[in-house]
């Protein structure tokens, strides 16, 4: 199942086609708001496996499928090739995983703008977990039964900011508004052969910058969920970036930073593609006048 938005509703991508979500289910499941649908998130499979048909989607654009979630995780060095590149000395391995937020604020959809407030704004394609049930003290080996589905997400990285002060600025550097671009749909798990190894990659201007596999994961998803939901309770629609492989711009010789006027494409096998202009954003400065 693949489930999208458009003008504001979640629908389903049907054969090419789509089908509105609250209309077919004569309201059911909500009045078109896409949140709505995780609290009964096991009902609205087992109805949206009976569907069919649709309109064409024509020139419709995607939206974000998760606009509003409730808490957004996100997992930075989780690649050995990434940690690797930022410096970390070959063997390094990591014991703990290093957890952030991304204000949900940040987040737009698959085709919206990237505004670029500064010279030192990084990309960093990434897999996206959305959650479908609430997950509390969850076991590795049964995470995977409270997921929603996945998704590709960015998440775009002022390396100035992150790095200014005494300790790192993670959450803030990475929650510029248009610093969360999602999408293009929220895919189930039953239409992946193997959720766990998948293709992710991005390109500047066509010139592919990274590609990897979730396979090489240092923290898997399982093991994301089982450490999270430890500590705080994961909520239906909540969503975990779960980390970049390596290719990003700051660790280039010499670095590579996204410019004003590019397009970001970022992908995921077997749920599809991100296509992001970047615009000019305002300035530190021009935020606080």
């Amino acid at each position: 199942m693949r489930v999208a938005r458009i003008d504001g509703r979640w629908v389903l991508l049907v054969g090419g086609g789509f089908v509105d979500v609250a209309s077919a289910s004569g309201g059911r499941f909500g009045n078109g708001d896409p949140m709505g649908v995780f609290d009964d998130w096991a009902g609205f499979v087992e109805w949206a496996g009976g569907v069919g048909g649709g309109e064409p989607l024509g020139n419709r654009r995607l939206q974000n499928p998760v606009p509003r979630p409730t808490q957004v995780f996100a997992v930075g060095a989780n690649y050995q090739a990434h940690l690797i590149e930022a410096g970390a000395p070959e063997g390094t391995t990591q014991k703990d995983a290093l957890i952030f937020t991304k204000f949900p604020s940040c987040l737009v959809g698959p085709f919206d703008p990237i505004p670029i407030p500064n010279e030192t704004v990084d990309w960093e394609v990434e897999l996206v977990v959305v959650m479908g049930r609430r997950a509390e003290r969850v076991r590795a080996d049964r995470a995977w039964e409270y997921v929603a589905g996945l998704t590709v997400g960015q998440d775009i990285s002022d390396r100035t900011l992150q790095f200014v002060g005494l300790a790192p600025q993670f959450s803030m550097s990475k929650s510029y508004p248009g610093f969360g671009p999602l999408g293009p749909a929220l895919v189930t798990l039953d239409e992946f052969a193997n959720p766990d190894d998948l293709e992710l990659g991005c390109a500047l201007d066509g010139n592919v910058m990274q590609k990897g596999r979730t396979g090489d994961l240092i923290f898997a998803v399982p093991e994301l969920i089982e450490r999270l939901s430890a500590v705080c309770p994961l909520l239906p629609g909540d969503l975990i970036f779960t980390g970049t492989p390596a290719g990003v711009g700051a660790f280039r010789k010499p670095p590579v930073f996204l410019q004003p006027g590019q397009e970001l494409t970022s992908w995921i096998e077997g749920i599809g593609e991100l296509r992001n202009p970047t615009v000019v954003g305002p300035s530190q400065e021009e935020r606080t006048s």
